[in-house]
């Protein structure tokens, strides 16, 4: 054992008792690192973690995640500190949906329902009917009435595959995940010719010609079932690499190869660079002096709590 390991073991033992002194519950994101993973309460994509955080009794949530989630985490507990390791750590979805050209819009088509993905500010949450998340989205879209129309947003992408799906035109947000659009078709089909019995698995945000040579499309929690349950033993995997952590602890046996991007980095791979900003040292340091917290004002809380409610009814 190394002494970066031996460091890192003796954090994650510091986080465990620190929690347990502060009751204080860890919630973790699929796509953080595996040492934040494996300290963590709950592991899940954002709609497990977001009915996590609206069933926990803890005083203390520290959300290892994105702002967006962390915000989220702190609606369905307004009394409750919501901590979140890295205040930097944004969403490039999220931010490419500003409040006030996502409220001039909605003015411009008063009659249509307004459906949110998850991946969005506490701010454009407050001007949504109802939110979705990956999981959910096909069930929530076909909830509405069909003489009712909708304005999705904010990812582009996650509209487009659920007007296929469903069948119903909506008027798209052209917003996008910098993560999920840089996976590179022609390095893709390379990499299949070198595992032809592999199957693709790809999450909805990825652009439509991912999506079109992918076996299986779905959700992160999704795509972990039904890797899972496949009797197959080789997977092309089209999300963000953090996933194959949990995922091959699930079937160690495997083969889990992560989609390449169209840019070569470090892992040849597709990773979030703002879910990265957290570390353990990060999440401790924020644990210990119970900072770095999420802040909302109770009117923006009570008026973003409804359309997540609503999905939550539904899920």
């Amino acid at each position: 054992m190394t002494v970066a390991t031996l460091n890192q073991t003796s954090l994650q033992e510091k986080v465990t008792q620190l929690k347990e002194k502060k009751n204080a519950v860890i919630l973790a994101h699929y796509y953080q690192e595996p040492e934040i993973q494996e300290v963590a309460d709950f592991i899940g994509d954002s709609l497990e973690l977001a009915k996590k955080a609206a069933q926990t009794s803890a005083d203390i949530i520290v959300f290892a995640g994105v702002h967006f989630m962390a915000e989220t985490a702190k609606i369905l507990n307004p009394s409750k500190k919501v901590l979140l390791p890295d205040l930097k750590a944004g969403c490039s979805l999220a931010d490419s949906c500003p409040p006030d050209a996502f409220r001039e819009l909605k003015k411009r088509y008063p009659d249509h329902v307004v459906v949110t993905y998850i991946n969005c500010s506490a701010e454009i949450k407050t001007l949504s009917d109802i939110v979705c998340t990956s999981s959910n989205a096909e069930r929530i879209i076909n909830s509405i009435p069909q003489d009712k129309p909708i304005i999705f947003a904010p990812d582009k992408n996650l509209g487009k595959y659920l007007m296929e799906k469903t069948g119903r035109k909506m008027l798209l947000w052209d917003g996008a995940c910098i993560v999920h659009e840089a996976f590179s078709l022609d390095k893709l089909l390379e990499l299949y010719k070198e595992h032809p019995s592999a199957q693709i698995i790809a999450h909805p945000e990825s652009e439509t010609h991912i999506l079109k040579v992918a076996n299986y499309v779905g959700s992160t929690s999704g795509m972990l079932n039904y890797v899972k349950s496949s009797e197959k033993d080789t997977f092309i995997v089209a999300t963000e690499a953090g996933i194959l952590h949990q995922m091959q602890k699930d079937v160690p046996w495997k083969t889990l190869i992560p989609a390449p991007a169209k840019e070569d980095n470090t892992c040849a791979c597709s990773e979030c660079a703002f879910m990265k900003m957290n570390t353990l040292q990060k999440l401790y340091n924020c644990l210990e002096k119970e900072d770095l917290e999420i802040i909302l004002s109770q009117d923006l809380m009570e008026k973003a709590l409804v359309p997540i409610e609503r999905m939550l009814k539904l899920s």
